[in-house]
């Protein structure tokens, strides 16, 4: 019995060997429904040939064999392009065009048979009634008809297997742009700091400091545009689009803004989403050294415990408290975003906390998985 194949194809690819080479190969529809339909009226000839060894029949009734197989493959190839209307229609009238078409193809290869048949085996043969010719149309129809649900049942898995795939893609470009969507929104709020701390350098007259923060300005712009927001970065490239960053704020705060480091080796080889640390240096700078004449320090950390990456990011500012009285730093737009774009990468294998650092200020604990480029 042939295998029909569907008019709508799935999408399976093997990844290697003679499966590869045939899935390139059988790559249409119309190559993969004459592929199958080969290979099934092949298998029914071969199940049919194996069956008259065992009853011991002469050579010549494999003529009656090919005939069959011949004449069925032709015949169901029709089928394929008469089926093709009722594919949407009610199911009524779906079940009541495959009844009738498979029993109307079934009279044609029987008839075919049964001449091929006499001919071989009686020449003289004159059959008694025009019914003899159909004689053994119920074994047709039982054939086709199978041929005809493996056609629609595949057809039907095809069309699930080609929605879903429809429905990942969309889900995937709805991830993607609301990734992207996280990610842009934080840098409007940078933008207006860093333009107005130019605007008022060139009131000041200070040229020189104002031409060094634009250069610096353009190269952060710069790496920002040329990193995909669905890409990650090693915590080393992190680490340098924060210096670009931080050197623009020093242009603002210069002696007043300190920083330290202390990043693993190992940690320096880890991938995290690009950009991921902007906001909460951002917050830092905001909240613990922009109001204070003395400025702040911002320490940072990144180490690598177990299969995972730790990444601590501390500064000596007046902690929770002062920067939002209920205690709630975390319903900042930048620090929202952070945790939904780790939601949106990692699902819920992140966590992202806030604690009180000592002896005072705010520390930022994000945890993820530890990977490295392959």
């Amino acid at each position: 019995m042939a295998s029909p194949i569907t008019d709508t194809l799935g999408s399976v690819r093997p990844r290697h060997g003679v499966f590869s080479r045939l899935s390139r190969l059988l790559n249409t529809r119309d190559r993969q429904f004459w592929f199958l339909q080969i290979v099934g009226w092949l298998g029914y000839f071969i199940a049919a040939y194996l069956g008259a060894l065992a009853h011991e029949k002469p050579t010549s009734y494999y003529t009656v064999l090919v005939t069959s197989a011949v004449a069925g493959f032709v015949l169901s190839a029709g089928l394929r392009y008469l089926y093709r209307p009722l594919w949407n229609k009610p199911p009524a009238i779906l079940i009541g065009g495959v009844l009738g078409l498979s029993y109307l193809t079934a009279l044609v290869w029987t008839v075919a048979r049964n001449q091929v048949f006499w001919n071989i085996y009686k020449p003289e043969y004159e059959p008694d009634s025009a019914l003899m010719y159909i004689s053994g149309v119920t074994g047709g129809l039982y054939v086709f008809l199978c041929w005809s649900g493996l056609y629609f049942g595949v057809k039907y898995y095809q069309m699930l297997q080609q929605q879903k795939e429809q429905t990942l893609k969309a889900q995937a470009l709805a991830h993607e742009a609301q990734l992207k969507m996280l990610r842009y929104q934080l840098n409007p709020h940078f933008l207006f700091n860093t333009l107005n701390a130019i605007s008022t350098l060139i009131l000041d007259q200070e040229h020189a400091t104002a031409n060094r923060a634009v250069s610096r300005l353009s190269d952060f712009l710069r790496y920002t545009l040329h990193n995909d927001p669905m890409q990650k970065v090693t915590l080393a490239q992190e680490l340098r689009s924060m210096n670009l960053y931080l050197d623009i704020e020093k242009v603002r705060f210069q002696e007043r803004l300190h920083l330290e480091l202390d990043v693993d080796e190992e940690a320096e080889n880890a991938l995290i989403p690009s950009l991921i640390t902007q906001p909460i240096i951002e917050n830092a700078i905001k909240y613990a050294i922009a109001p204070r004449e003395e400025g702040g320090t911002l320490r940072i950390s990144g180490h690598v415990i177990g299969q995972r990456l730790v990444l601590e990011l501390e500064d000596d500012g007046p902690g929770l408290e002062a920067e939002h009285p209920n205690g709630n730093r975390s319903c900042g737009v930048g620090l929202k975003n952070i945790r939904e774009r780790l939601r949106q990468v990692y699902r819920e294998d992140f966590t992202f906390e806030l604690t009180r650092a000592r002896p005072s200020g705010l520390r930022v604990v994000i945890g993820v998985p530890f990977e490295v480029e392959q």
